[in-house]
């Protein structure tokens, strides 16, 4: 299971994904452009020292990141406002990636045609969205939850 970032512009919530993505044993990808550089003080100081602790792969461009996705045979979830799917009712495996948007637009068309399922984490009628660092906090979450070894 793994976090992918689509061009993320908000340095601190980037961090925080991050930081989550260690503590959860999840590897995460940064699609460029980032609406900010590695060294932004905010990025470093929402990730503190967890950084050192997550498997990170930036890819250059969302074709890139394609080509890789494709050459690993893994499966795309987007996780999006505009989905009818459920992320709860939802059936992960191992090979997902869990990919969220940009903070500010989102996603290009390109990326939901690309996507292999689209979900939807609802919240109340008249409410834009969640952070995206909760929304991937709740979405590992649950995709953990489904594939926790029932002997432990």
């Amino acid at each position: 299971m793994q976090i992918a970032l689509f061009q993320p512009d908000i340095a601190q919530n980037t961090g925080t994904i991050l930081r989550l993505s260690a503590c959860l044993g999840m590897a995460a990808h940064i699609i460029e452009p980032a609406g900010f550089p590695v060294s932004d003080r905010l990025f470093r100081r929402a990730g503190m020292d967890y950084l050192d602790h997550v498997s990170l792969t930036r890819h250059d461009s969302w074709s890139k990141f394609e080509e890789w996705r494709a050459a690993q045979s893994y499966r795309l979830l987007l996780f999006t406002t505009k989905a009818a799917t459920d992320y709860r009712d939802f059936r992960y495996q191992t090979s997902d990636i869990l990919l969220f948007g940009r903070e500010s637009v989102g996603v290009t068309d390109a990326v939901v045609e690309a996507a292999d399922a689209r979900l939807v984490i609802p919240i109340r009628p008249g409410l834009r969205s969640l952070n995206v660092a909760m929304t991937a906090a709740m979405a590992a979450g649950e995709a953990l939850r489904q594939l926790r070894d029932p002997q432990v």
